[in-house]
């Protein structure tokens, strides 16, 4: 098994490199730039609500360097009439006087060492903005994941009992119900119902606590952190157990089925031996599959939407910010982290298997 992590561990690093280079080729092509953004809003045109120009003081006032009459032919949108050498000073502010393959290789070595630099558009390292945004959606991603696995897993092993019965018709019509009502609709509907849209004001609507929430006390601050945490979790949750509960079903039917089920019976052995002492160790194999892409789709993904419609300042809206305010260290900063998350979350799920199952033996594969 020490051959077998060592191997995936060192595949991480090419495909980390891949993810990277393939969005660093995509970015090159993409419209628009932080050069770009910085001469929009010295024109007055920027069309980004969210891109706030902190830090490079010294840069944004060389706005004084505008010659409108020079007419200087430029690569950039609405460089006309700026002075050369305030455009060569924002390119080398951005790092893009260098040619694009030794700014790609000069970014990995750097991330590498997990030093992804300071944000083009707020005077904050990407780190500390990272660390800063990390709370919200740890919060979403643990709790929705726990949340989800929590409802999935006993309900998909009681339809499978009862295949067939009233309890399995009606909650495969809840099921589905539930997961063709899109999350942000529902949470719209929340808002309306719970948060003080139209009806009761049960439920806050900002932030993961209230204020004063440092005076509470312990028990006190464990309720408000999860009467803030309510409403989202309940967005989020609608849909997201409906997959995971009809995979659990279905694994379990396929294992009810088999011979040696059959034959456990004529053993003697009672039903929830038969359940949970033979047939679940199998048919959970398939759903520890799925708790990967569950997870960070709930981590970051999944939450976006729900971020912005809560007021939750999580990694979600902020890489959404990230690429509409073209803040391309934070872009690639948060996606390196996730990926990165992403490979190990699957390494880790399949050391998950052989605990599982200790037959599956993933020395003998080829990686």
């Amino acid at each position: 098994m020490g051959a077998y992590i060592l191997r995936r561990l060192l595949l991480m690093v090419p495909t980390l490199i891949g993810i990277m280079a393939i969005n660093f080729v995509i970015i090159q092509f993409a419209p628009g730039g932080p050069v770009e953004q910085v001469i929009a809003q010295l024109q007055g045109n920027d069309v980004s609500a969210t891109a706030r120009i902190s830090g490079g003081g010294g840069d944004m006032g060389a706005a004084s360097g505008v010659a409108a009459g020079e007419g200087v032919n430029s690569k950039y949108r609405g460089a006309q009439g700026l002075d050369p050498e305030f455009i060569k000073e924002l390119e080398a502010q951005f790092g893009f006087d260098k040619p694009p393959l030794e700014r790609f290789g000069t970014m990995i070595w750097d991330y590498m060492r997990f030093d992804f630099g300071e944000s083009y558009f707020r005077d904050i390292a990407v780190v500390d903005l990272i660390v800063e945004k990390l709370p919200v959606s740890i919060s979403l991603g643990l709790w929705m994941t726990l949340l989800s696995y929590s409802i999935s897993i006993p309900l998909g092993i009681r339809k499978a009992v009862k295949d067939g019965t009233s309890f399995d018709v009606w909650t495969s019509g809840v099921i589905i119900v539930g997961y063709a009502i899109p999350g942000f609709l529902f949470a719209v509907l929340l808002i309306v119902l719970f948060a003080g849209g139209s009806f009761l004001d049960w439920f806050p609507l900002r932030g993961l606590t209230s204020e004063g929430w440092a005076n509470m006390s312990w028990p006190e601050r464990i309720l408000d952190y999860f009467w803030h945490l309510a409403l989202p979790l309940t967005a989020m949750a609608l849909s997201a157990f409906a997959t995971t509960t009809l995979l659990t079903k279905n694994s379990f039917l396929d294992e009810i089925r088999k011979q040696y089920v059959q034959t456990a019976r004529a053993k003697g052995l009672t039903e929830r031996k038969v359940l949970y002492g033979h047939v679940f160790r199998n048919a959970m194999l398939i759903v520890v599959a799925g708790f990967p892409g569950a997870f960070i789709s709930a981590f970051f993904a999944g939450s976006l939407l729900i971020e912005t419609i809560f007021s939750l300042d999580g990694l979600g809206l902020l890489g959404f910010e990230s690429i509409i305010n073209r803040d391309y260290a934070v872009v690639f900063a948060t996606l390196y982290i996730f990926s990165l998350m992403g490979l190990l979350v699957n390494l880790i799920s399949d050391l998950t298997y052989t605990w599982i199952d200790p037959r599956i033996d993933f020395e003998s594969r080829e990686v």
